[in-house]
């Protein structure tokens, strides 16, 4: 049966999205045999046979020769075979063909179907492919919906083809921000995966990631790898502790994210609503680290646990609650930023022990 429509829609198919012929043939055939044995009870071996010069496609069924039937789908006489097709013996096998009309009826709705269905997945694992390369990277959305019941937002990502559309959940959303639609704003991709209707980009402005990676688009030290960002530590529309690194000893790293007169810090804290950056010198000493850490307080003495990651911190009096920080804060950050648990003491405990 000539199928010059299917043959055309596949090499379009091919050129325009990249989808192998092949494949989607292998998927239209897979349909149509599957109609066909839905039509025809107890049928169980369908062939299919492609000819591509010709553009033309045959069905077959294929049946065993026996002396007696007892499946029709499945079997045929010998007396039957003989007379369609000549001398055959019992327990070969025969291919029947399916009339042009009811495999034209049958190819012509599933093979439309597939090649529909085809293109929504090429479509998907483009869109896929493209965010996929984007994990841990920033994005600008445009803000398209505004959930009032749950908070939610909803940001269109992407262009033209390859755009999707990413929920920015209200516990991602910086608390202090209020979005509007039709806004432009960067997120972070958290992740992405693979669904039936199509990727799902999860997105975040609350990432500490989201922090870093906008370091890397203001300062070109740390896009070159000349300055190392070692650790965040972020409660996001609040405040944010950066340790960062020099592999180059002209270099001042802190200076290099502050920029000149502070421009390459002001424009992320702008990008963050006012979010508050300490920036500080990483090092592999702990107790230089954790003392750092605690900026702006100064730190008289840091004393390491023996075992584990602990210490205590000794202050200056009049600096304990600089140094724990409102509510806790300063603490709470320096410690997730160093990964120890920190015992803040004043000057007058230490001299009282």
């Amino acid at each position: 049966m000539k199928c010059d429509e299917i043959f055309t829609a596949l090499a379009l198919l091919e050129k325009e999205r990249g989808i192998s012929q092949t494949f989607m043939m292998d998927k239209i055939i897979q349909a149509i045999t599957t109609a066909y044995k839905k039509d025809h009870e107890g049928v169980e071996n369908v062939v299919v046979d492609v000819d591509e010069a010709k553009k033309d496609l045959r069905m077959y069924v294929q049946k065993e020769i026996v002396e007696e039937v007892e499946n029709p789908g499945t079997q045929i006489s010998r007396e039957e075979a003989r007379a369609k097709f000549g001398r055959i013996d019992v327990g070969g096998i025969v291919n029947i063909p399916v009339s042009n009309v009811e495999f034209g009826r049958i190819a012509a709705g599933n093979g439309k179907q597939v090649i529909i269905q085809g293109l929504r997945e090429a479509e998907r694992g483009m869109v896929y492919d493209e965010f996929n390369s984007k994990q841990h990277e920033i994005l600008t959305g445009v803000v398209t919906r505004i959930d009032p019941r749950n908070g939610g937002v909803s940001l269109r990502i992407g262009n033209g083809s390859e755009s999707t559309e990413a929920m920015l959940s209200a516990s991602e959303q910086i608390k202090t921000e209020k979005l509007a639609e039709g806004q432009h704003v960067k997120v972070y991709v958290v992740e992405v995966r693979r669904s039936t209707r199509g990727p799902q980009v999860l997105i975040s402005r609350t990432h500490p990631g989201l922090v870093k990676r906008l370091f890397e688009l203001e300062v070109p030290e740390i896009f070159d790898g000349v300055v190392e960002v070692k650790s965040i530590a972020r409660e996001a529309g609040s405040r944010t502790k950066m340790a960062v690194w020099s592999n180059d000893e002209a270099v001042n790293p802190i200076g290099a994210c502050v920029g000149p007169a502070g421009q390459r810090v002001g424009n992320i804290v702008n990008e963050l609503r006012g979010e508050k950056i300490d920036i500080i010198k990483y090092s592999e000493d702990p107790a230089k680290f954790i003392a750092a850490a605690l900026a702006p307080a100064d730190v008289l003495d840091v004393w390491l646990a023996d075992e584990g990651k602990g210490c205590r911190v000794i202050v200056p009096d009049d600096q304990l609650s600089l140094a724990i920080g409102k509510e806790g804060q300063n603490a709470r950050l320096a410690a997730r930023l160093t990964g120890y648990k920190i015992d803040i003491k004043p000057k007058s405990y230490k001299e009282e022990a």
